[in-house]
């Protein structure tokens, strides 16, 4: 699977409906969105009342991704946004096994998101249950970093984990994702690709989706 899922944080704010309309046009998947709270990560990028009215506009599934302290008390208001998918840190969820469920039961996908110093092996107990794994390929915070190159090595032990548990999880990678490594981070096992800068800082933004698809 080869999919694209633009990240609004690297997005025009002065003219978002513009950047929204374009996504809404192309080849893009997902539409990904960071929602960070200062204290689990260091930075603040946007909170719901900017979502509400994201989900107005926007005609691609909504992948929620909660760099947050206490994500799961947000669970009723990403169901509200109609969103596709909502993405937890391993780190921030001392129960994480509820909280994959509670997302669950609020149908919604479930995300598990690992940052880079992370071992994928956390995971093995609770791979058969998550939807999608959100590898982070930078230090999470603030976007246009460079990508960390042992990602690859964690997106293969993590397909590795995914087939031997018989898990339906989806990998998707975030951080500093390019045409320059999109290839081999597919051929690695990765099924979504997260790319902020490298689309909406692009002289063509459509043409950047269509490359990292193909």
């Amino acid at each position: 699977m080869r999919m694209v899922a633009p990240s609004m944080l690297a997005a025009n704010f002065l003219d978002l409906r513009a950047d929204l309309e374009m996504i809404n046009s192309s080849q893009a998947d997902w539409l990904h969105l960071d929602v960070m709270d200062g204290v689990f990560v260091p930075n603040i990028s946007f909170g719901f009342p900017v979502l509400d009215q994201v989900a107005t506009i926007c005609t691609k599934p909504l992948d929620v991704h909660l760099m947050i302290v206490e994500p799961q008390k947000f669970i009723p208001q990403v169901k509200a946004l109609g969103a596709l998918t909502m993405n937890v840190h391993y780190e921030a969820c001392l129960h994480l096994n509820k909280v994959v469920h509670d997302i669950q039961q609020a149908g919604l996908k479930a995300g598990v998101t690992l940052n880079p110093h992370t071992p994928v092996s956390l995971l093995e107990e609770i791979i058969p249950d998550v939807d999608l794994v959100l590898l982070m390929s930078v230090n999470p915070g603030f976007g246009g970093q460079s990508f960390i190159e042992n990602t690859y090595s964690k997106v293969a032990e993590l397909k590795e984990m995914i087939l031997r548990r018989n898990s339906k999880a989806l990998i998707q990678v975030d951080g500093g994702v390019t045409d320059k490594n999109a290839a081999a981070l597919y051929a690695a096992g990765v099924d979504v690709l997260v790319a902020g800068s490298y689309v909406f800082r692009s002289t063509d933004p459509h043409e950047a989706i269509l490359r990292l698809k193909k």
